[in-house]
C-alpha cells in the first residue's frame, strides 16, 4: 500500500520547517508516496531493522543484558528455587527472554505465563496448568486443581524432565500470587524440587520483593540481575548492530546522532527503536542517504515520541 507523506506526518512540523530551511534539492512532488519497501531500498536495507516486535535474531548483549542472561542460565543448570529479572519498561526483557527459552534443552518442561493478574490462588493454579498443557479439572476446587498439578509434577519427574514455570511480565502479580508462587517452590519428591520459577518484570517487582512481608521469597531467589538503560556508547553500538543485520552496508546513521538519541531515549532500547525508526522516514524523505543529529533533532522536536523521556532517561542513568 502506498501512502503520501501528509497522511502521516503534520504540515506544521519541524519536518516541514527542516524541509524549508533546507538549501538541498526537495524530492519532487511526484516522489512524495512512499511505502516501507522504498524506504528500505533507500537506505539499501532487507528488512526493517527498528520493528518494535521482539525479534530474537536482532538481540543484541550488552554487558548487562550478557549478565541477565547468565542469570537465567545459571538459574536453570543450578535448579534455582526462583530467578529474577527485571528492568525498566522496554529494556529488552521479553526478548532476553525468547532467545533463553529458544536455548532450552528437550529435558526441561516450560510454562510460560504472561501478562497474568489473577483473582485467586485457584485461577493462579489454572493459569499454571494450562501454561503446561495440562487441561485443568472440572470445577472450581483449589485441592483439587492442586492434586492434578502435583501429579504432573511428580510423573515429569519420573520422566527425567524438570519443570520450569516462567512469569513475564510479573509484576502484575499481587502480593498473595507471588507468595503462593514461593508456596509451590515447595513441592517436592524423593528430596527434590519439583519447579523451578522464572519471574521477568519491570523496576517495581524488585521493590515488591524486597518488602518484609515477602522476606521468604527473597530469600528463595537464588539469581538475580537488574536491566539498566543502555549506555552512551552501547545505544551507538545497537543501532549499527541492528542496522548491520538488516543489511546495512554503510553507517546509516552518523556518530553525532547517536548522542542525540541517547539523550531523548535514556537507552531504553523500546524507544531508541521508535525514534530511529522515524529518523529513517525523516531522511527518506529528505532525499538523504545517511540519519543526521539534524533528522533526529527534527523527530524529537515533533512530539513523536509520547513518553516523559527526561525522567525515564534519569532513572536509567541512575541505574547504571
Amino acid at each position: 500500500m502506498s501512502l503520501t507523506m501528509p497522511m502521516l506526518l503534520k504540515p506544521c512540523g519541524k519536518l516541514a520547517c527542516w524541509r524549508a530551511g533546507n538549501k538541498r534539492k526537495a524530492r519532487n512532488k511526484s516522489d512524495m508516496s512512499f511505502s516501507i519497501e522504498k524506504i528500505l531500498d533507500h537506505f539499501g536495507l532487507s528488512k526493517r531493522p527498528f520493528s518494535l516486535a521482539p525479534d530474537p535474531d536482532f538481540l543484541f548483549l550488552s554487558d548487562a543484558h550478557q549478565r541477565a542472561k547468565s542469570a537465567l542460565e545459571y538459574g536453570l543448570v543450578a535448579r534455582s528455587p526462583i530467578t529474577l529479572v527485571t528492568g525498566a519498561i522496554g529494556a529488552g526483557k521479553t526478548l532476553l527472554l525468547r532467545d533463553f527459552m529458544n536455548t532450552i534443552e528437550e529435558d526441561v518442561r516450560i510454562g510460560l505465563v504472561a501478562n497474568a493478574s489473577p483473582a485467586d490462588r485457584t485461577e493462579m493454579l489454572r493459569l499454571i496448568l494450562y501454561a503446561l498443557g495440562q487441561q485443568p479439572p472440572d470445577g472450581n476446587s483449589y485441592a483439587t486443581f492442586y492434586a492434578a498439578l502435583e501429579a504432573f509434577l511428580v510423573e515429569e519427574y519420573r520422566e527425567g524432565r524438570r519443570v520450569v514455570l516462567i512469569f513475564d511480565e510479573a509484576q502484575n502479580l499481587d502480593w498473595s500470587s507471588l507468595e503462593h508462587l514461593r508456596m509451590l517452590t515447595n513441592i517436592n519428591f524423593a528430596e527434590h524440587e519439583l519447579v523451578q520459577l522464572m519471574l521477568i518484570g519491570q523496576s517495581e517487582l524488585r521493590d515488591m520483593i524486597m518488602r518484609p512481608d515477602l522476606r521468604q521469597l527473597a530469600q528463595r531467589v537464588s539469581a538475580s540481575m537488574h536491566l539498566p538503560g543502555l549506555s552512551r556508547e552501547d545505544v551507538g553500538l545497537y543501532i549499527t548492530h541492528r542496522l548491520t543485520l538488516a543489511g546495512a552496508a554503510y553507517q546509516v546513521f552518523d556518530d553525532a546522532s547517536h548522542a542525540l538519541i541517547f539523550e531523548a531515549t535514556g537507552g531504553t532500547p523500546r524507544l531508541i527503536n521508535q525514534l530511529c525508526d522515524y529518523a529513517l522516514l525523516y531522511a527518506f524523505a529528505e532525499g538523504e542517504a545517511t540519519v543526521t543529529a539534524e533528522a533526529v533533532n527534527a523527530v524529537t522536536e515533533d512530539g513523536v515520541l509520547l513518553v516523559a523521556h527526561g525522567h525515564q532517561g534519569e532513572q536509567n542513568r541512575a541505574a547504571e
